[in-house]
């Protein structure tokens, strides 16, 4: 379940984050405390508040050792603004590709999604009321048209009423509908409506009227005229300009015959939308992004740029160049109001293989004080990944397979041998880390997987003598597991 950040103390945040992460502690730690120092900036006086920058982090490490994964747990643990993104997709300015202060453009988005669906939840019960009466009325139209002619005092004796109070589209009557006869609607039709509806409130709320259909309107899209737009970076800031003109263009409703249950669904959250102030959305959303956001910048090495290269090499200090005005502190124009980026968090994460942190421009080392380097994964590692993690690959396919009435078993013997393996291809070959795992263990299963709806109702033990004849020959074989594993 989602805590709000304020709740986890440091220690929470690691041990939340061993549930899915083996080892690397310190990479954990240093964001537990880096999550934390947000909390407590918020506790400062005015004064001082403003004075207190993020400790920003880089996190170096090979590939598959978890930095990813730090991230993504990081988003779900927390009910902080959160976006992960890749240095490699943006560019300088001038050249083709998406520019970096879409980053922040998407955290607002983000953090709009959030406080929307947060202010929707405060206001659903009030919005169910209304869709209930919604229902009523498409399900009764001829008994509202009634009842407002009877309000309006020109519904004694209405030729119209029998036919109108029929079913939600084109006068068919509503299953278990009886219209009222010449008398009662002349004498009481507004109690004997009153009373219909009653009825059908509870057959409504009973679902009796789940699969009738209804004629419901729906908003027929956003309205914009087709236009072709081929860089990215022009798109967002069209996106940006035109903001809410699309109104001018569309914003129609449309007519569609659909179930009283789908249509439930359409007319919820059409006015959860309307009970929800979008100014105060995005006043909210800017806020939280601006306080508590987080971003997670991943492959900042690769924009990492030697002296003695040229050539492209440009473009990845120009991204750089380009990075530090929006890590240092400026303000962002997002098609919900201006973003001051100055107490964002920036996690950044890299191999740094062919390249190390120096390589970075020095202003951009400045802003990352905090470096944390994470371990690579030997067999002993792989063996708790296997099974210690509540998403743990064993249990990932023992459950899957268990849907075909499967049932596999590890025995503790086979899982070591597997761990071994993996830890052997990445010696010799690239280090993938846990990745490698997940090859291994598909190539494991591959004819258990195939032919399980075969062997339904049976029971597999996984021994070391069914991992080596699955596996030997290709671990063996250096050149054919270059390819294969």
């Amino acid at each position: 379940m989602k805590r709000a950040l304020h709740e986890l103390t440091p220690k929470e945040i690691v041990r939340e984050l061993d549930n899915f992460i083996i080892g690397q502690e310190k990479a954990k730690k240093a964001v537990a405390i880096a999550l934390r120092n947000r909390v407590r900036r918020q506790r400062l006086s005015e004064e001082l508040k403003d004075e207190v920058a993020p400790k920003n982090i880089i996190m170096i490490g090979p590939t598959g050792v978890g930095k990813t994964e730090i991230a993504r747990r990081l988003s779900k643990l927390t009910g902080a603004p959160f976006i992960k993104v890749e240095a490699t997709k943006y560019t300088e300015v001038g050249y083709v590709g998406r520019d970096v202060e879409s980053m922040i453009r998407d955290l607002t988005a983000n953090a709009v999604s959030m406080v929307k669906a947060e202010l929707q939840e405060e206001v659903r019960e009030e919005a169910e009321k209304r869709t209930e009466e919604a229902l009523l009325d498409l399900l009764l139209p001829g008994v509202k048209n009634r009842e407002e002619q009877s309000d309006t005092g020109t519904g004694g004796n209405d030729q119209s009423g029998g036919a109108a109070g029929g079913g939600a589209a084109g006068g068919t009557p509503a299953a278990g509908f009886q219209p009222p006869s010449h008398s009662q609607s002349s004498s009481g039709s507004g109690g004997t409506s009153s009373a219909t509806r009653e009825k059908f409130r509870k057959k409504l709320r009973d679902g009796d009227f789940e699969d009738k259909e209804v004629d419901v309107q729906v908003s027929s899209g956003s309205g914009f005229p087709a236009i072709e737009i081929f860089s990215g970076s022009n798109f967002e800031e069209m996106d940006l300009n035109l903001g809410n003109l699309g109104n001018m263009f569309g914003g129609k409703k449309k007519k569609k015959r659909t179930t009283v249950k789908n249509a439930r669904e359409i007319i919820l959250q059409e006015e959860m939308d309307k009970l929800v102030d979008d100014d105060r959305v995005n006043e909210l959303a800017r806020q939280r992004v601006e306080e508590m956001g987080i971003v997670f910048i991943d492959e900042i090495d690769k924009i990492a740029a030697k002296e003695n290269r040229s050539g492209v090499d440009v473009s990845r200090e120009g991204v750089q160049r380009d990075i530090l005005p929006i890590v240092e502190g400026s303000t962002v124009n997002t098609k919900y109001g201006m973003v001051t980026t100055s107490h964002i968090l920036f996690i950044a994460a890299g191999a740094f293989h062919a390249s190390k942190p120096s390589d970075l421009i020095p202003e951009l080392q400045g802003r990352f004080p905090l470096r944390v380097e994470l371990e690579a994964l030997g067999s002993e590692d792989f063996v708790r990944i296997l099974t210690q993690p509540q998403n743990a690959l064993i249990r990932q396919y023992t459950e899957l397979l268990a849907t075909e009435g499967v049932e596999i078993d590890f025995t503790d013997e086979a899982i070591k041998e597997l761990s071994e393996i993996a830890a052997d291809v990445n010696s010799r070959t690239e280090n993938i880390g846990a990745r490698r795992l997940h090859t291994i263990m598909e190539l494991l299963l591959e004819e258990l997987s195939f032919t399980a709806t075969d062997l339904e109702g049976q029971k597999i033990p996984i021994t070391p003598e069914y991992v080596k004849e699955r596996l030997s020959d290709v671990v063996q074989d250096q050149d054919l597991s270059r390819y294969i594993l």
